[in-house]
């Protein structure tokens, strides 16, 4: 899928998740951001908490890759679906979400991700 009218920050984000270069990945985000990992768990709230949580991620996992599967966007807001790709002692663990990015001019002010956190666990620990 291409992402030519995905809005510039979410394809950055992407691709710094890929290259799983965490200054990239915040770089990305407004100051005051929020992302929800999972909802409907509390949303973590600013760059620090969100570059803790994909901090950790980033570096137990030796691969990241999300292939978006289709996605809408509305202004200010897309919707995606997508399949979020691991790589965690060489075997990838996929899980399926679907997440709403919220933007501010050039950057990602909110994200929403829903996902099937049981289903996350069970497929990382097998």
């Amino acid at each position: 899928m291409t992402y030519a009218s995905l809005p510039p920050a979410i394809v950055g984000f992407l691709a710094a998740l890929e290259r799983r270069d965490l200054d990239g990945v915040l770089d990305h985000f407004t100051a005051d951001a929020t992302y929800a990992y999972a909802m409907p768990l509390p949303a973590l709230e600013g760059r620090e908490a969100i570059g803790a949580m994909f901090g950790k991620l980033l570096v137990e996992a030796e691969a990241v890759r999300w292939d978006i599967v289709g996605y809408a966007v509305d202004g200010d807001r897309v919707w995606t679906e997508r399949v979020d790709r691991f790589t965690f002692a060489g075997r990838e663990v996929p899980i399926e979400v679907a997440g709403v990015f919220e933007l501010e001019g050039e950057k990602i002010r909110a994200v929403r991700d829903y996902v099937d956190m049981a289903t996350w666990r069970e497929r990382k620990e097998a």
